[in-house]
Formats: C-alpha cells, sequence, structure tokens
C-alpha cells in the first residue's frame, strides 16, 4: 500500500508539473517576443531565474534557519547538487531526447544554436564554480565574504550581457497563449497571470516529487547530504527539466538549452554566494567530488564547441557517465 501511494503520489507530481511547464513557457515565450527580447536572454535569465526558484529556497531555509549541522549539510548539498545535476544529466538527457527524436523522425539529429551564447553561458559558469572550488580550500572568511560579493558582481554583469534585442535568428511562430488563445498580442496582465500559474504548478509538482523521493529514500536509509546532493535536486530540477524537454521537442533548441545553461550559470553564484555567507563552506569529500565533476562535464562540452565548433549529441550524451559513475560508487560504498 505504502509503495502504491509513493507511485501515486510520483504519477501526480509529473502531471503537475508537465502542466505548469506547458503554461510557463508558452508565457516566457510570449513576454520575450513582446520585449524583443532574443530567445537565449529568455531562456538564460528569465526561465533560468524562474524556475530555479524551488531549489534556491532549501539552502536559504536549510542553512539561515537550521538549528543543525545536518541541515547546514542539506543546504550546501543543494547548492551543490544543482549544477552538478544540470551538467552530468540534463544536458546529456537533452542530447539523447534530441537522437530519439531524430530516430522518430521528427526532426535532424543536429542542435541548432548559436553557440556564441552557449559559450558566454558555460565560460561564465566555468569561472564562478572554479571561484567556489577555490574557497573550499582557503578558511578565510574574508576571502568567502570578497568572493560571494565577486559572484553577486559577475551574474549582474552576466545579465548585462544576455540582455540585447533579438538578433532575428528566432525560430518560427509562437502558438497562441493558452489563456488568451483569440489574442493576436497577448497583454503583459494576462501573460503575467499564465507565468505566475504555470509556476506555481511547476514549484507544486516539484514538492510532490520531493515528498515521494524522499519517502524512498528513507526506505533506503540514505544520509541527509546525500539525499541533498542526488534525490532533492533530481526534484527541484525537474522545472528546468520539463521546459527544455518541451523545448527542444518543440524544435526551440536556443530556449532549451539557454534555460539549463542559464539556470547553471544562477546556481554558480547566487546560492553560492549564500553558502560563502552563511557556512564555513567546509565542503565534504563527497560533495567536493561533484564539483569536480560539474566542471569536467562542463569542461568537455566547452572543448566541443571550441575544437569542432558545435556539439554532437553522442558526445554530450557522454556526459551522463559522469552521474552514473558517481552515484553507483555513492551505492556501492
Amino acid at each position: 500500500m505504502t509503495v502504491l501511494y509513493y507511485v501515486l503520489l510520483f504519477l501526480v507530481s509529473v502531471a503537475v508539473t508537465l502542466g505548469g511547464c506547458a503554461l510557463f513557457t508558452n508565457a516566457i515565450e510570449w513576454f520575450g517576443k513582446r520585449r524583443g527580447i532574443s530567445e537565449g536572454a529568455v531562456g538564460s535569465v528569465f526561465a533560468a531565474i524562474g524556475t530555479t526558484l524551488p531549489e534556491t529556497s532549501i539552502p536559504i531555509i536549510a542553512i539561515f534557519f537550521g538549528d543543525s549541522h545536518e541541515e547546514v549539510e542539506v543546504g550546501l548539498g543543494a547548492i551543490l547538487g544543482a549544477p552538478f545535476m544540470l551538467s552530468t544529466l540534463v544536458l546529456p538527457i537533452l542530447a539523447i531526447l534530441l537522437l530519439l527524436y531524430a530516430r522518430a523522425g521528427k526532426r535532424t539529429a543536429k542542435f541548432h544554436l548559436n553557440y556564441h551564447e552557449v559559450l558566454t553561458d558555460l565560460t561564465f559558469f566555468m569561472i564562478v564554480y572554479f571561484i567556489a572550488l577555490g574557497c573550499a580550500f582557503v578558511p578565510s572568511k574574508l576571502i568567502h565574504f570578497i568572493a560571494a560579493g565577486v559572484l553577486v558582481c559577475l551574474y549582474i554583469y552576466y545579465m548585462k550581457l544576455k540582455f540585447a534585442p533579438a538578433d532575428g535568428e528566432e525560430g518560427g511562430e509562437l502558438e497562441p497563449l493558452i489563456f488568451d488563445k483569440h489574442a493576436t498580442t497577448p497583454s503583459y496582465a494576462m501573460i503575467g497571470f499564465q507565468s505566475f500559474l504555470g509556476l506555481g504548478g511547476l514549484i507544486l509538482g516539484a514538492h510532490l516529487f520531493v515528498m515521494a523521493a524522499e519517502s524512498m529514500a528513507g526506505l533506503f536509509a540514505m544520509s541527509p547530504l546525500i539525499l541533498a546532493l542526488l534525490i532533492a535536486p533530481l526534484a527541484t530540477e525537474l522545472p528546468e527539466m520539463s521546459n527544455s524537454f518541451l523545448w527542444l521537442y518543440r524544435k526551440k533548441d536556443r530556449l532549451a538549452v539557454a534555460n539549463v545553461t542559464g539556470a547553471m550559470v544562477f546556481q554558480g553564484t547566487f546560492p553560492v554566494a549564500l553558502g560563502l555567507i552563511g557556512t564555513e563552506w567546509v565542503i565534504a569529500s563527497s560533495a567536493l567530488t561533484t564539483m569536480i565533476l560539474a566542471v569536467q562535464a562542463v569542461g568537455l562540452c566547452l572543448l566541443q564547441i571550441l575544437i569542432g565548433g558545435r556539439w554532437r549529441p553522442w558526445l554530450l550524451a557522454v556526459g551522463a557517465a559522469f552521474y552514473i559513475g558517481y552515484t553507483v560508487h555513492l551505492y556501492v560504498n
């Protein structure tokens, strides 16, 4: 009976998340169109920040309102688990889905991207994450405070770079706004209402998923840190994954990828800054490993662009080996 309850809870969470995803992606596309903002900026900033709200709340609550060492561990795990999940699982799954869609005859087996945008996102992530990684080896609170300020400033500069007029590479006509199908140009009020309702659905679906995941983790007696590194991010990254998978299916590759890479930049700056300020930034070896693996996975993504000029989906999919290998290592040990 208990297992059946968890299965039903999982199915409900997926249904709620997919519904919220459809509303949010449709509304955020219309917002970008009305403001004349490029798809890259819409995905990297608006969609990325909006869908990272669930996981950003976890470290805030755990670090600043928690009373125990275990809660601080959960906060740090949530901060570091998100970039690890996005770089080693979500991007490879996008590549796998692309290959599956191509095999089914839905599209070509090639990402249609502005690789300059992707290069900018990944380079920013590498810079900010190297700062975070370096601070783990420098036990100085002053340095940590300075690093936190630098990370926030870097993200502000990143947003400035992203807000450029649409460059003519946007693809196709938009589907009508779901809540106002007869309007050729829907109002900002209706776009905003649909966005907030969709985001609420994404957050609710993620929380329902967390409930099911935490309960299952309890059955397997997982530690709080491992739960925060692997299980919680899998749930809280559900909004990003859902949005990107839907955009990829609709052949909006720029939005699909920018949503993930933009979320990585955000997760590598503001949540890390909170961790540097609110904790001693003492990283356990298991969490430190996820940071190193995330850097390696993103490094491979960068190399593909720098050497070959584009991503090879099959090679990008190989990045999942980092996540699978790490998970197996934790299970065995």
